[in-house]
């Protein structure tokens, strides 16, 4: 498997998987369902498109039901539910802004009206805009940074855990960026620090409980947020996407979808605040 992304670039923030070229791959088709999830609910933010929607098709392919939180990009939300449909699970759509407890609240709720429970919730949504010099980073985007990749997590987490009994998870998207920095991405990587300290926290606090807390550190990898951030600042970046990593090229959705299956199923029974690093090679010991 090599790179073969063209220079490109999105105009706006979330990026759109419809604009993408080549298309993701989301799922393998070798990949074989075994019922890890059957009889499941779970709610995947940012689940339209990228690592979301790939843990969403996962998740399905397990059994679970699944309820995708997206902001506004419409068509991949309906893109995704397709998807999860496909499998023979149900699907709901709920659009929306994490940055709003209030909504964070109400997606919960609607999850567990419209699907019967809640079992797994996956905070995945993010937000990115390259800046090479900190005097550049304005206090709004540092603001919306924050509000989207570490406030929501905490609204959505706090939700859930009225609906979550002994044996469910909570699985956050942190990056590698925050275990060996990112010149070009102060301000995320400095969310996805935060979030590394709330997963392991937060895994603490719930073992009493029975809920488990762990994340996925993804490297590089061919989603919406490349072209719409890093294509933004220069669409040849796009193109040399994972070229530093030991692999020598940038990660599928398909291949992160499998740890979440992992960390969200009772194979992972015995791990909690933990960190699962897909990132093509790069060893970070974090």
């Amino acid at each position: 498997m090599s790179n073969n992304f063209p220079p490109q670039k999105q105009d706006r923030l979330p990026g759109r998987e419809t604009e993408m070229n080549p298309p993701a791959e989301f799922i393998r088709e070798d990949y074989r369902g075994s019922g890890k999830l059957a009889g499941k609910v779970a709610l995947i933010t940012g689940g339209d498109s990228g690592i979301g929607r790939a843990a969403a098709i996962h998740f399905a392919r397990e059994g679970a039901d699944v309820a995708i939180v997206y902001f506004d990009e419409h068509d991949d939300a309906a893109e995704a539910k397709r998807l999860v449909e496909a499998e023979g699970r149900r699907c709901i759509i709920i659009p929306g802004d994490v940055r709003d407890s209030a909504f964070c609240k109400a997606a919960v709720d609607e999850t567990v009206k419209s699907l019967g429970g809640l079992h797994v919730l996956v905070n995945n949504a993010g937000h990115q805009v390259v800046q090479t010099r900190l005097e550049d980073i304005t206090d709004e985007q540092w603001e919306t940074t924050f509000a989207i990749n570490i406030h929501g997590y905490f609204y959505m987490a706090r939700a859930a855990l009225e609906h979550l009994s002994p044996g469910s998870s909570i699985i956050n998207t942190t990056s590698i960026n925050s275990f060996v920095g990112n010149a070009m991405l102060v301000d995320y990587t400095s969310t996805k620090g935060a979030i590394d300290g709330f997963t392991r926290s937060l895994s603490q606090q719930l073992i009493e409980r029975d809920i488990r807390v762990n994340q996925v550190a993804p490297g590089p990898i061919w989603t919406p947020l490349q072209p719409a951030s890093i294509g933004q600042h220069d669409p040849q970046k796009v193109a040399s996407l994972g070229s530093e990593m030991p692999m020598g090229r940038a990660g599928q959705p398909s291949e992160l979808g499998p740890a979440y299956v992992y960390l969200a199923s009772n194979d992972s029974s015995y791990v909690s605040g933990q960190t699962i690093h897909v990132n093509g090679g790069k060893v970070v010991n974090g």
